[in-house]
């Protein structure tokens, strides 16, 4: 019996460190949870319902809500390109990674650097300063789902 209780405990334990949650600016407080992803899905604050899933992730294409349709492609992410919808064109991009740095466009420019991403936080910009921190996650996230985030906060 002791073994079950353990057991059960162990795996609560596991799927609770699978959840990654997005905060608010340096924050690691519950108040300032925006999101939260879990199980391929993007949840609205700290919740799990599925009425509160924004978008699903499967790895490549962000899909609106709980849809894994076609149709419903948000955005699609190939060899470190963010792209419209389900397009593979240039002129699509909207955004590029490239060593943890999240570019406007086709760009590689200093000055087009969107977000930086290291150690679980996203700072404005190249800049790596607490004052510039706009997220901070519990674990590391897609770059694609960074950018939602914050394209959904702008």
């Amino acid at each position: 019996m002791r073994q079950v209780i353990l057991s059960i405990l162990f795996l609560l334990s596991v799927v609770q460190l699978s959840a990654q949650k997005v905060y608010r600016g340096a924050s690691k407080y519950n108040s300032d949870i925006i999101c939260r992803y879990e199980d391929g899905r993007l949840y609205k604050g700290n919740s799990t319902y599925s009425s509160d899933v924004l978008v699903s992730f499967d790895g490549s294409k962000l899909y609106r809500g709980t849809s894994c349709y076609q149709s419903d492609v948000l955005l699609t992410y190939r060899d470190g390109k963010i792209y419209k919808g389900r397009s593979y064109y240039q002129s699509d991009v909207v955004a590029n990674w490239r060593e943890g740095k999240m570019h406007r466009g086709n760009s590689q420019y200093q000055s087009d650097i969107l977000f930086n991403y290291t150690d679980n936080k996203v700072c404005r910009g190249s800049s790596t300063y607490r004052s510039d921190i706009l997220l901070t996650t519990s674990g590391r996230l897609h770059p694609l789902l960074i950018y939602y985030i914050l394209a959904g906060a702008e």
